[in-house]
C-alpha cells in the first residue's frame, strides 16, 4: 500500500478542493438519510397505523427523536388540513430532498475532478522531468518503448484505476457507516446480520484482489513490450522491408500480442468478478433480513413496525451500491497500484549524474581543460584507461582512431553526460563534479554524429533552448553553417516544420541546422562529433570553412574519422581500446609512422 500513499500524495496541493468533496458528500448522505426518515410517517400515514400526535416532544438528537418532532409536525397537518394535504407536503419534502441531495452530489464530483486531474497532472509531470534528469546510462539499459508506455499507459491506467475511485475512499465508507448508524437505530438485531455478513463480503473479494495486482504488473510489462516492438519497427521500417522480414517481424508481434490478450482475459475476468459476487451476496444478505425481520413484524408482539421495516429495507438496499463499487474500487486500485510501482521504478531511480548541493558556479572559461588519469567503465567493461590530457583555451584538438576506441564516450564525459569512474576532469583547475551542471553545460555546443532534431519549424530548431533570440540571429547563424540557401527554399522558409526527427530534410541540410544550432548558443567550447559526417563534397568543405572561422575564438574538440579534415588541428590525439597511444600534430605523427599514419594510408589507399 506503500505506492498507493505516494499516489495519494499528489493530491497534497488540492486539499481544498478535496475538503469540498467531502464536505458535500456528507450533505449528500444527510440529505439522502432526511428523505428515508420521511418514509416512515409516509407509510404510517398511508396505513393509518400511528395516532395523531398533539404534544411537541422534547429536542433530541436520536432517530426516534426525530421521528416523532415529523409525526408531531404531520399530524397538525392532518389536523388542519387534512390526510390528503398532509400526503402532498410529505411526497414535496421527499422531492426537495432528493434534488438537495444529487445537487450535493453534483458538487463534489465537481470538486473531485480537480482533485483528480491534478494529481495526474502532477505525476505526468514528475516523471517526465525525471526522465530529462535521469543520465543517458539508464536509457541504455531500458527500451525507448517500455518509457514511452510508463508514461502514457501506466499513467493513464493510475487516473483510471486509482484517480476514478480516490472519492471511493471516503464518499462510500462515510455513507456506509451512516446508513449503518441509521439502521442501527431503527432496529440493532436486524442490523447484526448486516454487520457479520458486510465483512465476510470484504475479505472474499480481498482475497481474489490479491492475485488481481501481481497479475496486472505482469500485463502493463507486456503492454510496453508491445510499445517497444511498434516502436523499433517504425523506426526500422526499411530494414524490415529490405530484408523481406515482414512475416518475421508480425510473427514476433502477434506472438506479443498473444500472451498480453491471455493475461489481459485473465484480468478483466477478476476484475469483473467483484460485481455479480458483490451484489449476489448483497442479496443474500437481504435475503436473510427479509426472512428474520419478517418474521419480527409478524410475532404476535411485533418487535419492529411494518413501515420502520419497509424504511429498513429500502436504506439497506441503498448500501448495496457503494460496497459494491468499493469493491470495483478495489479491484480498479490494484490494477492501478500495479500501473503505480512501474511509474515509480523510474521517479526511483538512481539519478547517477548529482550535482552538489555547494556546486559552484562556472560564469566563463578562461584556461584549459584538463583530463587527469580520466577511466570510465560501462558496466563493468572498461571503455576508456588512464587518459590524460590538457586541452588550453583556444585549442582545436582533432580525437581519431577506429570505431569503439572510446573518442565519443571521452567528450561525452566533459558535460557530465557520464560521470568518470577513476580521475577527474579539471575546467580552470575545478573539478566538473564540483560545479554546476546547467553553467557547465552552458560552456559547451555540441554538434553530435546524429542529427537531433524535432517535430517543429527551422527556427525553434535552430533556436532550440535559447530565449529573445531575434530572426536575424538565427538567420546569421543558418549562414555560418550554410544552411541559409536551403532553407530559404523551403516553402515557409525558417517557419518550416521539418517533421519527425526532420525526416523532411536531408541527411546533409539536417547536419547544417545542427551545427547552426551550436554555432546560436555562441559557446566558448565546442565539441563536434563527427558534424561534417553526412555532408557531400562541396558543402563539407563550405561548412568547414565557416567552422574554421568560428572556432578561432574557441575552444574545440573535433571527432573525425575523415583525417584530411582536421590536419589543421593543434593537436591531434590517436585513441585505441580506450588509451591514448599517440598525440601530436599532423606533420608529427606522420613522421612517427605508427597508428596514424597507417590510419591515413589506409583512407589514402581508399
Amino acid at each position: 500500500m506503500k505506492k498507493f500513499y505516494r499516489v495519494l500524495a499528489y493530491i497534497k496541493p488540492y486539499w481544498g478542493f478535496a475538503g469540498l468533496n467531502v464536505f458535500f458528500n456528507i450533505l449528500t448522505v444527510v440529505f439522502s438519510l432526511f428523505s428515508f426518515a420521511l418514509l416512515i410517517p409516509f407509510l404510517n400515514l398511508l396505513f393509518g397505523i400511528n395516532e395523531l400526535v398533539t404534544e411537541k416532544p422534547a429536542f433530541g438528537l436520536s432517530t426516534d427523536a426525530f421521528l416523532n418532532h415529523l409525526n408531531y409536525y404531520i399530524s397538525n397537518i392532518i389536523i388542519n388540513q387534512g390526510k390528503i394535504q398532509a400526503l402532498v407536503y410529505i411526497c414535496a419534502i421527499i422531492l426537495g430532498a432528493f434534488f438537495l441531495r444529487n445537487f450535493a452530489r453534483f458538487m463534489a464530483m465537481y470538486f473531485m475532478a480537480n482533485v483528480r486531474i491534478g494529481a495526474v497532472k502532477g505525476i505526468r509531470n514528475d516523471i517526465y522531468n525525471k526522465i530529462l534528469i535521469l543520465p543517458l546510462s539508464f536509457y541504455d539499459k531500458h527500451k525507448k518503448g517500455d518509457i514511452i508506455a510508463r508514461v502514457t499507459s501506466d499513467v493513464q491506467e493510475v487516473e483510471y484505476s486509482i484517480m476514478n475511485y480516490i472519492e471511493m475512499i471516503v464518499r462510500d465508507p462515510i455513507t456506509i457507516i451512516a446508513y449503518l448508524a441509521f439502521m442501527i437505530s431503527l432496529s440493532p438485531r436486524l442490523s447484526l446480520f448486516v454487520l457479520i455478513i458486510l465483512p465476510v463480503t470484504g475479505v472474499i473479494i480481498g482475497q481474489i484482489g490479491k492475485t488481481l495486482r501481481k497479475h496486472s504488473k505482469i500485463g502493463q510489462a507486456q503492454f510496453a513490450g508491445l510499445v517497444a516492438t511498434i516502436e523499433e519497427s517504425i523506426s526500422g521500417l526499411r530494414i524490415i522491408k529490405a530484408f523481406n522480414a515482414i512475416r518475421y517481424s508480425y510473427k514476433k508481434f502477434s506472438q506479443q500480442n498473444n500472451s498480453y490478450a491471455h493475461i489481459l482475459l485473465w484480468i478483466y475476468r477478476r476484475r469483473d468478478l467483484s460485481s455479480p459476487l458483490s451484489e449476489f451476496m448483497s442479496s443474500a444478505v437481504i435475503v436473510v433480513v427479509l426472512w428474520f425481520g419478517g418474521r419480527m413484524v409478524l410475532a404476535d408482539t411485533p418487535t419492529i413496525q411494518a413501515a420502520d421495516f419497509i424504511t429498513y429495507i429500502v436504506v439497506f438496499s441503498q448500501i448495496i451500491p457503494p460496497a459494491k463499487t468499493f469493491a470495483q474500487g478495489f479491484y480498479a486500485i490494484q490494477k492501478g497500484i500495479a500501473s503505480a510501482d512501474r511509474i515509480f521504478e523510474i521517479l526511483d531511480a538512481e539519478e547517477v549524474i548529482e550535482e552538489k548541493t555547494d556546486a559552484l558556479p562556472l560564469n566563463a572559461f578562461n584556461k584549459e581543460i584538463k583530463y587527469n588519469d580520466v577511466g570510465f567503465k560501462y558496466e563493468n567493461e572498461p571503455v576508456l584507461k588512464n587518459v590524460s590530457l590538457k586541452i588550453g583555451k583556444g585549442k582545436l584538438i582533432a580525437l581519431v582512431g577506429e570505431s569503439g576506441g572510446g573518442k565519443s564516450t571521452m567528450v561525452d564525459l566533459l558535460p557530465r553526460f557520464y560521470d568518470v569512474t577513476e580521475g577527474a576532469i579539471f575546467i580552470d583547475g575545478v573539478d566538473i563534479k564540483d560545479v554546476k551542471i546547467d553553467d557547465l553545460r552552458s560552456m559547451m555546443g555540441i554538434v553530435s554524429q546524429e542529427s537531433i532534431l524535432f517535430n517543429d519549424t527551422i527556427f525553434n530548431n535552430i533556436a532550440f533552448g535559447l530565449t529573445n533570440i531575434t530572426e536575424e540571429d538565427v538567420i546569421k547563424a543558418a549562414k555560418i553553417a550554410n544552411a541559409h540557401e536551403f532553407i530559404m527554399a523551403t516553402e515557409e522558409g525558417y517557419q518550416t516544420n521539418i517533421g519527425d526527427r526532420g525526416g523532411k530534410l536531408s541527411g546533409g541540410q539536417r547536419q547544417r541546422l545542427s551545427i547552426a544550432r551550436a554555432v546560436l548558443a555562441n559557446p566558448p567550447i565546442l565539441i563536434l562529433d563527427e558534424a561534417t559526417s553526412s555532408l557531400d563534397t562541396e558543402s563539407e568543405k563550405q561548412v568547414q570553412n565557416a567552422l574554421a572561422n568560428v572556432m578561432k575564438d574557441r575552444t574545440s574538440i573535433v571527432i573525425a574519422h575523415r583525417l584530411s579534415t582536421i590536419q589543421h588541428a593543434d593537436e591531434i590525439v590517436v585513441l585505441k581500446k580506450g588509451e591514448i597511444v599517440e598525440r601530436g600534430t599532423h606533420s608529427e605523427l606522420i613522421a612517427k609512422n605508427g597508428v596514424y599514419k597507417k590510419l591515413q594510408d589506409m583512407q589514402s589507399f581508399a
